[in-house]
């Protein structure tokens, strides 16, 4: 059983120096690398070692907010005489989007910050602020208290890592879930003087070639439904291959969906290996909740934008699965 905590619960259990594990989910987006590697340069300076960890190496295009503090994240890099005396999972709303991690750590999770409103608590305490567009706005606020009572110095370095999270998960502001609050902390990062046009550029306007060609092919994978309504993009394995590709370069196949002219439901359907799981991304252009659309394949997210893995035959049965699914008529 979780228990929801407070803030200042939260910085209570955060306080006490410990080496302390840093779990983030699969596929890191910018949410989920820069709030962990914010956290972790909080915690050095309060005194605790701590190590960012995730079932999967961060991607290239976000690199930089590591600030080259760790070569690796995955599991088998951990330093050999880390103690692991505390562990926080940050922007992971239900242990499978921990993946691997939670078979290596799931019993043993002692916090849970989060912001997504759908998911299944883990942790022996939880932080999850559903009215937060990003998890690093909950990050935002543990510096502000930190430092205000002078126990935290704000460094470039992490003001750089939660501007970048927050532009990250907010698709540079545009999404509906920015509030009032998620500009002004905005607005409080910027006046710290880092270079938000560069952050931008290197979120939204570097392009690799393999991303490109990742495009490239995901439009030609386009399938409408509802009258055009529904768009969705399928990536199996075995185009993957042929084309060399990684996870990382797909990352953006579904907001090729969602940009179609009147498509209110966008889906990306991906399949990592081999086998007959397959990855899907959800957004949601109208009142339809794809949220609960994942909740019905044990994921989770927001009413916007959510996530799941999906058991089939084949691709094509998974897309069958998920469309059928979809039901306009329970939207407000």
């Amino acid at each position: 059983m979780s228990e929801q905590i407070e803030l200042e619960d939260l910085i209570s259990k955060l306080e006490s120096p410990a080496d302390t594990l840093l779990l983030f989910h699969r596929s890191p987006d910018a949410d989920a690398v820069g709030s962990a590697f914010a956290l972790r340069r909080m915690l050095t300076e309060l005194g605790s070692r701590a190590w960012c960890v995730c079932a999967n190496e961060i991607p290239a295009r976000l690199q930089f907010l590591t600030n080259g503090d760790q070569d690796s994240v995955l599991p088998q890099c951990i330093p050999a005489d880390f103690q692991v005396q505390r562990i926080v999972a940050l922007d992971s709303a239900s242990p499978a989007q921990l993946d691997s991690l939670f078979d290596l750590y799931g019993d043993r999770i002692d916090l849970m910050i989060d912001h997504h409103q759908n998911g299944e608590p883990y942790a022996a305490y939880c932080y999850i602020r559903p009215d937060a567009a990003a998890t690093a706005e909950i990050l935002f606020d543990l510096v502000k208290a930190l430092a205000s009572e002078e126990r935290l110095t704000i460094t470039d370095e992490i003001c750089t890592d939660l501007y970048a999270a927050i532009s990250g998960d907010t698709g540079c502001f545009r999404y509906s879930n920015v509030t009032p609050e998620t500009h002004m902390r905005a607005a409080a990062l910027l006046a710290r003087g880092i270079d938000s046009a560069e952050i931008n550029h290197r979120l939204y306007d570097c392009q690799s070639m393999d991303r490109l060609r990742a495009q490239a092919a995901g439009i030609s994978n386009l399938n409408l439904f509802a009258d055009g309504k529904i768009a969705v993009i399928t990536f199996p394995y075995a185009l993957k291959a042929a084309l060399g590709l990684d996870d990382e370069h797909l990352d953006s196949l579904v907001d090729i969906a969602r940009s179609l002219e009147g498509v209110q439901v966008a889906i990306c359907i991906r399949q990592p290996g081999t086998e007959g799981r397959f990855r899907v991304s959800a957004r949601s252009s109208c009142s339809y909740d794809v949220s609960a659309l994942c909740a019905m394949f044990d994921g989770g997210g927001h009413a916007k934008a959510a996530g799941c893995t999906v058991v089939a035959d084949d691709i094509n049965d998974a897309m069958n699965k998920i469309v059928s699914a979809i039901d306009f008529s329970v939207a407000e």
